[in-house]
């Protein structure tokens, strides 16, 4: 097990938060669990009656979306059935993982820095990526017209520390600019507001714009909201990681076939994603549908489907740097993580794919 940051350590990161909180897009913390109907005479994997898999109903977890709804996590699992559930915020699936109620979970990195901290390197680790980029900063057109107008102004982001919230503060120190990243106080404001009430924030006038994934992001645009900048541009080729796959450590160590099948899947469903966009595109939004009772309008689906990026790469550097900006911020002290990525199963399925391997950026297991 790679070096750890001394308990007193990872309590003093754990005490700097509400940080790394939420996933990129969520709120809320009710799951939903349904159950899927297992390969009539197929042998089960692993010798599991079910695999538990927790993912969002947001479009930044397309990956497990169209997998779901086009079967492919039940065709790789054979006889053992595919459970899922459905959650609203990285806490209450970290906290699903961790007492065992799913085993493995598509999340974004700031809720797996957080579950990986707090649980001192023990509970999860980060198995392959999902999705990268889908995030704009949306603003009032009447009051914002340049980057220098939103000094002064009222920006919004989902909540303190988490994804969005450390990119904004981030954005803001390198325009010159002072904000007190606990208060929000500042040359901006920085608004922490769920992504479920931010539109309606938007059109009250309570905000000047926001910092936000999609959908949410076209929402305002349909609220007539002007993307002043999407956060790829500010990226290495235009790619961060929004999403990633967790797994409990317990559960990779006890049924590594199991985990490779949930992977497959996902490469899959990827690769169909990449191949197929409107047909995929229709996928996810139908089980978006399943999961939260509405279709997305095409003047939002459509946008926001064309931001997102699925990967299976998890683009490490990246969350390296993430939490970089956060200790930058002031929002969480230097952490040590080393050994949160396991990427050996993942590539296990990607050589057999014909596929290159991803790289952990030296933060996998050794």
């Amino acid at each position: 097990m790679p070096a750890l940051p001394a308990p007193r350590r990872t309590l003093a990161v754990v005490a700097a938060l509400p940080l790394l909180a939420l996933t990129a897009c969520g709120y809320g913390s009710q799951a939903r669990v349904d159950t899927e109907r297992p390969v009539a005479g197929a042998a089960k994997v692993d010798g599991l009656d079910s695999v538990r898999i927790g993912y969002f109903g947001n479009l930044t977890h397309a990956t497990a979306l169209v997998g779901r709804q086009q079967k492919l996590f039940q065709k790789e699992l054979g006889g053992t059935r595919a459970r899922f559930a459905t959650f609203n915020a990285g806490p209450s699936e970290i906290e699903a993982l961790n007492s065992g109620s799913i085993d493995i979970g598509w999340i974004g990195p700031s809720p797996a820095i957080n579950g990986y901290l707090k649980g001192r390197g023990e509970n999860l680790r980060i198995i392959s990526g999902s999705a990268s980029g889908g995030v704009k900063l949306v603003v009032n057109p009447k009051k914002i017209k340049s980057v220098g107008d939103v000094k002064g102004k009222r920006i919004a982001t989902p909540q303190l520390g988490n994804t969005q919230d450390v990119a904004l503060l981030n954005w803001i120190s390198g325009q010159g600019w002072k904000v007190d990243a606990q208060s929000g106080r500042g040359d901006v404001s920085v608004v922490r507001t769920d992504n479920k009430i931010t539109p309606d924030a938007y059109r009250s006038g309570s905000i000047d714009g926001a910092w936000v994934p999609e959908p949410t992001a076209s929402k305002l645009v349909a609220e007539g909201g002007k993307v002043l900048l999407d956060e790829s541009d500010l990226w290495p080729d235009k790619k961060f990681v929004i999403t990633n796959v967790v797994v409990s450590q317990t559960f990779l160590k006890e049924h590594p076939k199991a985990v490779e099948a949930v992977l497959r899947a996902s490469v899959k469903a990827n690769r169909w994603i990449a191949a197929e966009p409107e047909r995929a595109r229709a996928a996810a939004n139908a089980q978006l549908a399943a999961d939260t009772g509405k279709l997305l309008p095409a003047a939002v689906l459509d946008p926001a489907w064309r931001s997102i990026r699925v990967t299976d790469d998890p683009l490490a550097a990246t969350l390296r740097t993430e939490a970089d900006n956060a200790v930058k911020a002031g929002l969480l002290e230097k952490p040590d993580l080393r050994g949160i990525y396991d990427l050996g199963p993942l590539n296990r399925v990607l050589k057999a794919e014909g596929e290159p391997a991803v790289d952990d950026a030296g933060l996998g297991t050794r």
